[in-house]
């Protein structure tokens, strides 16, 4: 397990990949040590972390974004996102976008809150942090029960044409 220190380190060169093969404890003492950095703006790619740190966290990410959620879309502006659904990213099932404390750790962070804007996911609520720039980790809780992890990363990697 790395503790809080070690978890600092990381984030000058966290990315995705990384991530996912991080251990539940690791992305843990990421999350605790990380700040919450500002309300994110525009469209992030997302990565769902089902297994952390086993031989199946590659596979179920990669069907999870081909067929259900693909990322999200953020308004600072108007203080909500919209979730990329769907193969064809579909912008839809709205949450609102506030800093507040998190409910894993007491410290500050980025709330996502469905509980008003979502009847299909309305005991959803979402935590993020910057944990490198461009890079949110976060955190789902069902109600008040942490159920899984994910990314989301605004970096956007160049196309190079031949």
């Amino acid at each position: 397990m790395i503790d809080s220190d070690e978890a600092k380190c990381y984030t000058k060169s966290m990315d995705v990949a990384h991530m996912m093969k991080m251990s539940r404890a690791e992305l843990d003492a990421l999350f605790t040590a990380s700040p919450a950095g500002e309300i994110p703006s525009g469209e992030a790619d997302g990565t769902v972390i089902v297994a952390p740190g086993t031989p199946l966290e590659d596979p179920a990410a990669k069907l999870i974004h081909l067929l259900a959620w693909r990322g999200k879309v953020f308004d600072p502006a108007k203080g909500e996102l919209r979730n990329k659904v769907l193969p064809v990213s579909v912008k839809a099932v709205i949450a609102s976008v506030y800093p507040g404390p998190s409910w894993f750790d007491g410290k500050p962070c980025i709330i996502l809150d469905y509980s008003k804007t979502s009847l299909i996911a309305h005991w959803i609520r979402d935590e993020i942090r910057e944990v490198a720039p461009g890079i949110y980790l976060g955190l789902v809780f069902w109600e008040r029960a942490r159920i899984l992890n994910f990314v989301l990363s605004f970096v956007k990697v160049p196309v190079v044409s031949v």
